[in-house]
């Protein structure tokens, strides 16, 4: 029986999605890598498997990343600013954990770090309601503007260094394929480079955030804290802390190689259910797995956090630069650590460390999934 014009078009489509998952496999097999320049551009559309971040041009990754770093600094402005504060020393004795019990005639701080860590969540809220008080509440947002100078050009580089470094790596030491060693040192890259182009603006913004209101106020505005620097301690003084940023590159390294690893469980998991072809997926379930992928962000740089947190007290403290007998009392990075511990003891190498986790997680979840999207309506 001749098959009608309907029909044949039917089998015609069936033929070419199975001829397209197909050749997507042979192009994203390991084994199959060496089909992949016969591929269609058509068919490569389709290939979901396949990273995003080696398909997608330099710039577009630089142009997300900013909007994406912009986006989580301005919401979670605030929360910086308590963090700041609390890992100074200036600010210790204003804003000191009540987290005390007494022992006879002794007051010993508690070692139930459960309680600290709910006092401290009480006390950021507290500490956000006295600066709105005391301050206004335009001081709450205060060192925004260096910032969003710093924040922008930072995730911009960072994200551009860290896509276009793993594309390169992959493409030449790899045989084109990720790896997390392939992940480890794009991070790497992507982080100290990052630290040396920005470490001045993120000394403005940390002397701004540390500098009083009232009568003992020292800066004007950023023009003015950074002619000072300058005048007073050159230009040696913009690069303070540099060193703990360098350490503080291991927090971005830890990151990116547990997003990318929650980011591949996730794309092999759809994978299983609606194989390589995206046009499979309904709105929602794309919408799913856009939430999945920016909470993975979130939580990677929770777990980071907690590892690498006693940097940031460290490199707040170096672009600080209190004086001690009219000299320096933090000179270098292993001097500050034991100087620190010494004199206040190891528990507050965390301190600010409630108000980090309440602005960097959040931070992380705006700034990668306002990346996601911005490199599709850019691709």
């Amino acid at each position: 029986m001749t098959k009608s014009l309907d029909e044949w078009e039917e089998n015609a489509k069936k033929w070419e999605e199975e001829a397209i998952e197909a050749a997507s496999y042979l192009a994203s097999d390991e084994k199959g890598s060496n089909f992949r320049d016969a591929v269609p551009a058509e068919v490569e559309d389709q290939m979901v498997n396949l990273d995003s971040t080696q398909r997608v041009k330099p710039w577009v990754h630089f142009v997300a990343g900013g909007v994406g770093g912009m986006a989580g600094a301005i919401v979670t402005c605030p929360f910086d600013l308590v963090k700041t504060r609390l890992q100074s020393d200036v600010y210790q004795s204003i804003y000191r954990s009540k987290a005390t019990y007494s022992t006879g005639t002794m007051t010993q701080k508690t070692i139930n770090y459960v309680v600290q860590a709910g006092v401290h969540f009480k006390e950021t809220f507290g500490i956000l309601g006295s600066v709105y008080r005391q301050e206004g509440f335009t001081s709450l947002f205060k060192g925004l503007g260096p910032n969003l100078v710093g924040v922008i050009p930072a995730r911009s580089i960072n994200f551009f260094t860290y896509g276009t470094t793993k594309d390169i790596y992959s493409r030449y030491f790899n045989n084109g394929q990720e790896a997390a060693w392939i992940h480890l040192m794009a991070a790497a890259t992507a982080g100290w480079t990052t630290s040396t182009v920005t470490n001045p603006i993120w000394m403005i913004k940390t002397r701004l955030q540390l500098d009083k209101a009232g009568k003992r106020k020292q800066y004007k505005n950023s023009w003015d804290c950074i002619r000072s620097i300058l005048r007073n301690e050159g230009i040696r003084g913009m690069y303070k802390g540099l060193s703990a940023s360098y350490l503080g590159s291991v927090e971005s390294i830890l990151q990116w190689i547990l997003y990318e690893q929650m980011k591949r469980v996730i794309n092999e998991r759809s994978i299983e259910k609606f194989g390589y072809d995206e046009k499979h997926k309904g709105v929602s379930e794309k919408i799913k797995e856009w939430c999945q992928r920016s909470g993975s962000a979130g939580l990677a740089k929770f777990v980071a956090s907690i590892i690498t947190y006693p940097h940031e007290v460290v490199r707040t403290r170096l672009r600080q630069a209190p004086l001690e007998n009219s000299k320096p009392k933090y000179t270098g990075l292993i001097q500050t650590f034991r100087v620190i511990i010494k004199e206040e003891g190891f528990i507050s190498m965390y301190s600010g460390l409630t108000p980090h986790l309440m602005r960097t997680v959040p931070n992380s979840i705006i700034m990668f999934g306002t990346w996601e999207l911005v490199i599709k309506l850019l691709s």
